[in-house]
């Protein structure tokens, strides 16, 4: 009985940093390297059963990569961004100097 509980807190221990907060950025860098993973498993992959696996694989990290920056699409900049970034800001940088 205590083997069990042990094991059960050694996976408690391994998957706690999970549930830590990701931004969205973090969570399309995580998707466009596990893409980038099933790509490569996908060249190397000899076995039919192999193959198709990394095709849905691949398929189903693609929607989620088109969702994730959809979802970044959508989000509004701060304003400071806004104001940083101003081709406004820019033009009266330049002739005022």
């Amino acid at each position: 009985m205590k083997m069990y509980f042990k094991q059960r807190n050694e996976i408690n221990s391994m998957t706690e940093e999970d549930y830590s907060p990701v931004t969205l950025r973090d969570c399309i860098e995580k998707t466009r390297q596990a893409l980038d993973d099933a790509y490569a498993g996908f060249d190397n992959a000899l076995d039919v059963d192999l193959i198709d696996s990394y095709i849905y694989e691949i398929n189903s990290l693609q929607k989620r990569y088109k969702h994730l920056t959809d979802l970044a699409a959508a989000e509004p900049l701060p304003e400071e961004a806004l104001r940083k970034y101003s081709p406004v800001r820019a033009l009266v940088s330049h002739v005022f100097g």
